[in-house]
């Protein structure tokens, strides 16, 4: 896997894209996911630095767009409370010889969130997170990783969502985010 620019991996989001507040709180969540992943931090004091001084902060002369605080904490607080069984559903997916402690860690961030949300987050779209976390994939990445969080959130979403994805339940994806 190849290792993503350091310099924007704990970097508040900006809304270059138009992404929207809750395509924000993604990408905020998943930094601070890395952050806790890092630095062994308690999930409620990373939500705290984040919602104090990033999160539609100015920060070194840039104005950083904000993000849906309510989305972003649930986000991170869920996906640190279940990270055992995120991880179970999130190594369930991945190739054999791929096991989630070799992935890179901004890339089981990614794939964190995106299985959480998954799992927990019924009011989203499963192919509107799943579209949302592999545009973040590709934030970091320019190689094949995006393609692996698109295959492995699909194949969760298979799982989790079933009705949904299959055509039969909701529209899979057409409503807003």
């Amino acid at each position: 896997m190849t290792e993503p620019a350091a310099q924007s991996k704990l970097s508040p989001p900006r809304d270059p894209t138009g992404a929207g507040k809750r395509g924000l709180a993604r990408l905020a969540a998943v930094q601070a996911l890395y952050q806790i992943e890092l630095t062994s931090a308690e999930p409620g004091a990373v939500v705290s630095e984040f919602q104090a001084h990033r999160l539609g902060r100015e920060i070194d002369g840039d104005q950083y767009a904000e993000a849906d605080r309510g989305f972003f904490t649930d986000l991170v607080n869920g996906c640190s409370e279940r990270r055992e069984d995120v991880d179970g559903i999130v190594a369930a997916a991945l190739p054999p010889d791929w096991p989630l402690r070799r992935l890179e860690s901004v890339l089981r961030a990614i794939l964190r969130a995106g299985v959480y949300e998954l799992l927990a987050r019924s009011d989203v779209p499963a192919r509107v997170a799943i579209n949302e976390y592999v545009e973040i994939a590709h934030a970091f990445f320019s190689g094949k990783e995006p393609g692996m969080v698109n295959g492995a959130l699909d194949r969760i979403a298979h799982t989790l969502r079933e009705t949904e994805v299959s055509g039969t339940g909701r529209d899979g994806g057409a409503q807003a985010r």
